[in-house]
């Protein structure tokens, strides 16, 4: 059943990552920190849609490092964004 899961979790992100890199490219936006956000968006969908409702798997338990160092590279994305926009004398 475990196998099953992650077969789903890593087909799911997959679709996930290849329809936004599609549609990112459709609409003319495809930079590297608009796909790294909205593939997180996505890693964070398809983590929840899968979760097993009793016992988590071992694999699952390791997804945590990489929310962890997602949620720390969306964190240097919005600090970096917000600094763009405050004017020069600000900072």
């Amino acid at each position: 059943m475990a196998t099953r899961q992650r077969q789903q979790f890593i087909y799911g992100h997959l679709m996930w990552v290849l329809g936004s890199i599609l549609v990112l490219t459709l609409l003319d936006a495809l930079t590297l920190e608009l796909f790294f956000v909205v593939s997180l968006i996505g890693f964070l969908v398809t983590v929840e849609l899968v979760a097993p409702q009793t016992v988590s798997p071992r694999w699952r338990r390791r997804l945590w490092w990489l929310i962890g160092i997602g949620l720390v590279g969306f964190a240097y994305v919005v600090i970096k964004r917000v600094l763009a926009i405050l004017p020069p004398g600000l900072v």
